[in-house]
C-alpha cells in the first residue's frame, strides 16, 4: 500500500493497521519455517509495509511536537 494512504487514515485506524500487519508477519514466517510459504516476496511487502507505518506514526508525533512548542512560545 502507497504511504499516501497510510496518511490519510486515522490515527486509530493506523495502529490497528500495524498490528494487523505485524501479525501477518508472524504468519507468514511460520509458513515460510514450515516451508508452505507460496510468495517469498509477501514478507519483504509485509516488511516494508509495517515500515512506512511506523514512519508515518513517526512524523505524526514530531508535527505534534513541533506544534505544541510552537503554541508555547506563542503564549509567552
Amino acid at each position: 500500500m502507497k504511504a499516501q494512504h497510510y496518511r490519510e487514515m486515522s490515527p486509530d485506524e493506523i495502529e490497528s493497521k500495524l498490528e494487523e500487519l505485524q501479525r501477518h508477519l508472524f504468519d507468514l514466517r511460520s509458513q515460510a519455517v514450515t516451508e508452505k510459504l507460496e510468495n517469498s516476496k509477501a514478507i519483504t511487502n509485509v516488511r516494508r509495509d509495517i515500515a512506512r507505518i511506523k514512519t508515518i506514526l513517526r512524523e505524526n508525533s514530531k508535527k505534534l511536537i513541533t506544534e505544541n512548542a510552537e503554541n508555547v512560545e506563542k503564549k509567552r
